[in-house]
């Protein structure tokens, strides 16, 4: 697979066809097939570039002359064009209904790898997208609701909770999880799904704060709330958006992002507003108790460190045989992390940029290794590092009237966030600019976009 389009595209473009031969009409059954993986693969959860460059790949290897690709945040467009007289033949879909599936996103990865290699007729690839479709994820439905809790459960770990806060942030986060499906099946809009997530999960953690206080009980009822946001913090578009931006698709890019920001406005604001209510109803939440993991390397942080990414993988429906993978990558960031504010006493963000520049050069090297998406390792092994803890103090300063201190504190929540994006990308552009080759044959000398920028004179 080494620049394998790079080497062939060459065959379909302009320079490489005679207009003066005959020429005959694509296989329609082709474009169809181009279409709906590149639909799929968007639905799923994959990036534009990759996608462009999965559905460029099997445009060529089923021979559709002079394609272009254009993918966008909901629209994927392929027109080709057959030469002579004949007219040029565009198709496009939109992607209505996203649902995030790395393991149907893997699989069809691998399809587009096969056919490329030649290993796979159109009848072939087009009865293997069907069975694609028709897969059954590899996680039953509850163990996938249940995933979501136990981010958070791992996160309460991770800040010392205990076992009885453990169970009831995995409790909390699986309700509002519950709750956000029962408003989506009416039709209520994804921002106030979010919303509502954040308000029951917040809504636990804060009676259980109360219990704890009047009992003198000393439970750290706080981390209910940090890991719920945790498990709600966008992560995936996040990544997405800045790896859009980076490869020159800067409409997907910025689609992403607002996108990123409305789910954050959304956990903003339904934590804020049960904040704010505790606060005038009495409920003390003493901001120098505030659960935080801070730069512990103790086992107990570690395990949920590895337990936070493979809880986010399952979520994700990562493919079972990845995730001891992501659980090691997830410690890794983790131990990067607090190594460098320990030994090097630097800020946070600096901390996290490190971390995710580690991870970044690990996935994208293990995803060329083992010709798979790199979505599926970065995604979850950033997850321990996702600022949940700082934007939990920035909403409780807000409520407490400190307005200074709480705007600096969901700033900084934004950088960490931003770094961490940035940070896996930098590892993977590393990855790129030293090694050819990669999936499809996206290597160092197929991106157009770098080709359009500066020092290519």
């Amino acid at each position: 697979m080494r620049d394998w389009r790079a080497a062939h595209e060459r065959e379909l473009t302009p320079d490489g066809l005679d207009e003066d031969e005959d020429v005959s009409l694509p296989d329609a059954r082709a474009i169809d097939l181009v279409l709906r993986v590149g639909e799929l693969m968007l639905a799923s959860g994959e990036g534009t570039e990759a996608v462009s460059e999965a559905m460029l790949s099997l445009a060529i290897a089923f021979n559709l002359p002079r394609s272009e690709v254009s993918v966008t945040f909901t629209t994927i467009t392929l027109s080709t064009h057959p030469g002579g007289d004949h007219h040029p033949i565009t198709g496009e879909r939109v992607v209505r209904r996203r649902t995030l599936d790395y393991f149907r996103v893997s699989e069809l990865h691998t399809l587009v790898q096969e056919a490329a290699l030649g290993l796979l007729e159109l009848e072939d690839a087009s009865a293997r997208l069907a069975r694609i479709r028709r897969a059954r994820m590899p996680y039953p439905n509850w163990l996938i609701a249940v995933g979501f809790g136990l981010i958070a459960s791992s996160a309460s770990v991770m800040m010392g909770g205990g076992f009885i806060v453990a169970t009831v942030a995995l409790l909390a986060t699986v309700l509002g999880d519950r709750t956000a499906v029962f408003l989506a099946k009416r039709g209520v809009a994804e921002f106030y799904q979010m919303a509502a997530a954040a308000v029951v999960a917040a809504t636990i953690g804060v009676a259980l704060l109360w219990v704890s206080n009047t009992m003198d009980l000393g439970l750290k009822a706080g981390a209910i709330i940090t890991g719920n946001i945790m498990a709600l913090l966008p992560g995936r578009p996040l990544v997405s958006s800045l790896q859009d931006g980076i490869s020159g698709t800067y409409v997907s890019a910025a689609a992403r992002l607002l996108e990123t920001f409305f789910t954050l406005g959304a956990i903003v604001s339904g934590v804020a507003a049960v904040a704010y209510t505790a606060q005038r109803l009495g409920v003390h939440i003493d901001l120098e108790t505030l659960p935080s993991a801070g730069t512990s390397m103790e086992i107990p942080v570690l395990l949920g460190a590895a337990g936070i990414a493979m809880a986010f993988a399952i979520s994700l429906v990562v493919p079972p045989r990845m995730l001891p993978m992501i659980g090691v990558m997830g410690v890794m960031i983790w131990l990067i992390y607090a190594n460098m504010r320990e030994v090097l006493q630097v800020p946070p963000v600096v901390g996290t940029l490190a971390g995710a520049i580690a991870v970044g050069v690990v996935g994208h090297w293990l995803a060329r290794r083992t010709r798979r998406p790199v979505l599926p390792y970065l995604v979850p092994a950033i997850a321990p590092l996702l600022p949940g803890s700082i934007l939990y103090r920035g909403l409780i300063e807000l409520t407490q009237g400190n307005a200074g201190a709480g705007l600096l504190g969901l700033a900084e929540a934004v950088t960490v966030g931003l770094a961490l994006g940035a940070g896996v990308n930098l590892g993977g552009e590393l990855v790129r600019a030293f090694q050819h080759g990669g999936l499809a044959g996206a290597g160092m000398r197929s991106r157009p976009a770098a080709r359009r920028t500066r020092g290519g004179y």
